[in-house]
């Protein structure tokens, strides 16, 4: 596995990648979620080339940036285990070498709601960064979470939009036993916030077993401590986002077709 930092070593190092070559794009913190992203890709393409990046673009001012997980080593263990040809693990300078980018990806109206209501300008970010690193990295293919379903959307419109050569793949959550979606950003949680955290899953699955979003808002209600953003259906999918203490959670949850 070779491990790139600069523009010139990914160039080189991706040209002796046989095809068809396959991206997995993350922050790093790797879990079982993103071992699940590379494992599909790996059984699915020629070579796999693995980003680790935490993007400034995609964090509002008031958002955990200084402070998310960054795990580098135990990440490449994690990398190596699954099967990674490459790994680019970019300085902030690298990939923007002209400082924040005056122009950025415009997600349109669906990224202008829910996670991009509450979070303005979160998918101008996503989208950019995502951008960028597939002209760097060049995929034939590449992998990205149902977990994050809206990012997962508008990531497949964007290559569409865009005529972008890629074909775009999304892998179906992990959960652990009790329900809850992986997530980096579950380490922050507390013992007594890992429990209330379950209230998210709970009130996906209540919404739809019911197929109404009240029955959900009735499991939230349960467990005051959690401040819910948001619960909606749409693209055949219920979604939420809640502050679970200090920290920020999302899942969703599909339902079939009547």
């Amino acid at each position: 596995m070779k491990v790139a930092t600069t523009r010139e070593e990914l160039a080189a190092a991706r040209a002796g990648l046989a095809g068809p070559v396959a991206v997995v794009m993350t922050m790093g913190a790797l879990h079982a979620g993103h071992a699940a992203l590379l494992r599909r890709a790996r059984a699915e393409a020629g070579s796999l080339v693995l980003t680790i990046f935490v993007n400034p673009l995609q964090f509002g001012p008031a958002e955990d940036f200084d402070r998310y997980p960054r795990t580098l080593e135990t990440d490449l263990e994690l990398a190596r285990e699954c099967g990674v040809d490459l790994v680019f693990a970019p300085a902030r300078e690298v990939v923007y070498p002209h400082g924040e980018p005056g122009v950025r990806v415009d997600p349109g109206p669906f990224g202008e709601r829910l996670e991009g209501a509450s979070r303005p300008g979160f998918f101008h970010g996503v989208l950019t960064v995502v951008n960028k690193l597939f002209q760097l990295t060049r995929p034939d293919l590449a992998y990205f979470g149902e977990k994050d379903f809206q990012q997962l959307t508008l990531i497949q419109a964007m290559v569409r939009d865009f005529d972008l050569p890629i074909d775009v793949r999304g892998v179906p959550t992990v959960r652990e036993p009790d329900g809850l979606a992986l997530s980096s950003r579950n380490r922050y949680l507390s013992p007594v916030e890992r429990e209330q955290a379950l209230v998210l899953s709970r009130a996906l699955a209540a919404a739809a077993a019911a197929g109404d979003v009240e029955a959900g808002l009735a499991e939230y209600a349960k467990v005051p401590e959690v401040k819910l953003d948001y619960l909606v259906h749409t693209h055949d999918r219920y979604l939420t986002a809640a502050w679970v203490g200090g920290t920020r959670l999302i899942d969703n949850l599909g339902v079939d077709r009547p």
